[in-house]
Order: structure tokens, then sequence, then C-alpha cells
């Protein structure tokens, strides 16, 4: 694809473990590989609105492998096909502005995008390769439940970081003999959850794609008191919900593209075992310490390999798609397939059953 001389990348949505490293991994095959020129762009979507262009070069990207978070920032708000914005007159505005990133591009020289991000970044992502930009996308959220890809990177970070949380919380558990109900990201996805829960030994785990019975979960904790085990360590994934009942929604933020904050349920979990089971009861929330730190090793390597990955397709000409990881191998899937069919975790996948076999209740 000799057209390609100058490609842009950017990061969007909710921060995650990796980003830098897929950063480096474009920026770095880019150059040495095809001499390509390559910019970033600040602040996600919102950056290219406004045209804020960074060049991006070797010694930029050099020691930013193992780095948290983003060094383009990203911003989870701002979708230019349906925008708030100031007129020229000064007045606020609501509407598509979508041309004036396609211009943006247009103006900097650059023919190719590659957007790291969640659902709400390749949604954008795939309207714009309908706009005739020429879009690679990479998959990137903590929760794992990206459709399209086996995993992506950001997932083993979060997973770390949840059970280091869950070693720790065990120790003052055990010392009070109290339960502790953990909550863990993950949205309407319980990958997080249920690997976090495997991870630390935990009795039981709630997770959105099985409804529990609190009951049920009671039983398990007593069931491990006949056994001489006078603490319990509960996940509860913050889409969790009780069988006939509903999440719990932290608050609801008018006019935002993700008006529904999920929180609380931890708490809620913990005061009911409390009282069924008799044992003090304590809720943590792990929240968005599970987005920090540098990335596992395992995630270094997957974000790398994405981000190379995702040149290679561009110089391929396969736009419009989003890199994947299929078994070991990457390959890649179409934005068009993969927007709003987020994965979930199956009743016959390796996740359910490993927990079920290791005596973790799931509360069904």
């Amino acid at each position: 694809m000799s057209e390609i001389k100058k490609i842009a990348v950017m990061t969007a949505g909710g921060d995650c473990p990796g980003l830098n490293a897929v950063i480096r991994g474009v920026v770095t095959t880019a150059i040495k590989k095809y001499g390509l020129e390559v910019v970033g762009i600040k602040n996600g979507y919102r950056g290219l609105y406004l045209g804020n262009f960074v060049k991006l070069d070797l010694q930029t990207v050099s020691d930013i492998l193992i780095k948290g978070g983003t060094i383009l920032g990203s911003s989870n708000k701002d979708n230019l096909f349906d925008y708030d914005y100031i007129d020229e007159n000064g007045q606020p505005q609501h509407g598509d502005v979508s041309d004036v990133g396609v211009e943006n591009l247009k103006k900097e020289g650059v023919d190719a995008l590659i957007a790291i991000g969640g659902d709400g970044t390749l949604t954008s992502g795939r309207d714009f390769s309908r706009k005739g930009v020429k879009v690679i996308g990479v998959p990137k959220t903590i929760d794992n439940a990206l459709a399209g890809t086996d995993t992506t990177f950001g997932f083993d970070t979060a997973v770390a970081t949840a059970t280091d949380a869950i070693d720790k919380l065990r120790t003052t558990a055990e010392s009070h003999n109290r339960i502790i109900v953990i909550e863990a990201m993950g949205r309407y996805a319980g990958f997080l959850g249920i690997a976090s829960a495997i991870a630390g030994g935990c009795d039981a785990c709630l997770i959105p794609e099985v409804p529990y019975d609190i009951n049920k979960v009671a039983e398990a904790i007593k069931e491990n008191q006949k056994n001489g085990k006078n603490f319990a360590l509960v996940v509860a994934a913050e889409g969790a919900k009780p069988k006939g009942g509903d999440v719990v929604v932290q608050k609801v933020i008018e006019n935002s593209p993700d008006p529904i904050r999920l929180g609380g349920i931890a708490q809620v979990v913990a005061e009911q075992l409390e009282e069924l089971v008799g044992l003090e009861a304590r809720a943590t929330v792990l929240g968005h310490i599970q987005r920090g730190g540098s990335p596992t090793a395992n995630d270094r390597i997957l974000s790398t390999r994405y981000g190379s990955h995702a040149v290679e397709l561009l110089m391929q000409g396969k736009f419009g798609n989003i890199v994947a990881l299929k078994g070991s191998e990457l390959s890649y899937s179409s934005l068009e397939d993969i927007i709003g069919a987020n994965k979930a975790v199956e009743e016959d996948s390796f996740w359910i059953q490993t927990a079920r076999a290791m005596n973790i209740c799931l509360g069904d």
C-alpha cells in the first residue's frame, strides 16, 4: 500500500494498562519497517475535532512500554457523530461534526487511522470508515467483553490487580472471621470477576451471566464453616443481579453516552450475607485501581503484537477491521460485525466449568 505514507494513532475510552505498549508497537513498526510518518491524536476524538496532532517518533516511545495510562490522553465522552460543541457565534450546539474530523485528517496529511479503544471508540471507528477514512481498530477493555477477539489487552493486568487485592483481603478476613465481598468492574460481562475469583481462591463469585440466589451463597459459606473455615471471600461483579431482580445502579448521568453507572452491589451483598450467615461482613470496591498500573508481561506482549499487527493490516489494505487474537495467532475481524456484539461468559466455558470444579459458588 504505497499510498500510505503517514498514519495517525489515537487512544479513546477508558484507560487501561497496555495502551502505551500498543502505541509503541504502532510507531516502531511503522517507522522501522515501513518508513512511515506517525502522528498521535491527543485526547481521543475530541483531539480529532480540535486538530490536536503531535509527532510520534522512536524517541517518543522508547521508554513507554512499562507505563500505565496513555501518553496521548483519552476521553470517553466525545462522539463526533453526536457531539456538544460551541459554534462560531459562541453558542452551544449539538450534532454531527464528523466531517470536521475527516477534514482535519486531510489537512494533516494523514492517510490512515489506528483507533485504540473499546466498543464506543470502535463504533466511531466504524462510522469514520463508512465515511471513507482508512481505519484499523485495536480492541481494548479490562472487561474482555469485546467480540471478534479472544482476549483484549488490559484484561490480564486487571485480573492480576484484583487478585493481589483479594490476597490482601484474605488475611484480614481470616484474622477477624469476616465475610469480605469484593466488587469488581466488568459492567455486563463477568470475565474479570470470575477470573479473579478463580485466581484468588474465593468461596463465591457473582457475575451478570448467572443470576444469583443470595440464600445459595449463604448456604455455601455455612457449609464451609462446617468444615472449619470461619471466613469467606466473595467476588461480586458490578453487573451481577439476583434472580428476578436487577443490577445495582450507583447513579444516572443525563446527556452522557454512558448514563448508567453501576456500583454498590458489594455493599448490598455484604449486608445480606451478614444477616443470613451470622458473620460480620465488609464490602471492598476495587474501582479504578483495576485500570491503573504497569501492564503485566502478558499484556505488554499482547499489546505490542496488537500495535505492530495494526500497521501490518493497514499496509495490506485491510481497512475497516480490528486486530484480533484467535487462539495464539493474530488475525482480524470486521468493524461492521463486532459493534454491539459483546461477549459474555458462557455456561460451557472453561471459566464457569473451572469455578464449579473448584467449589466456587455462583449463586445458582
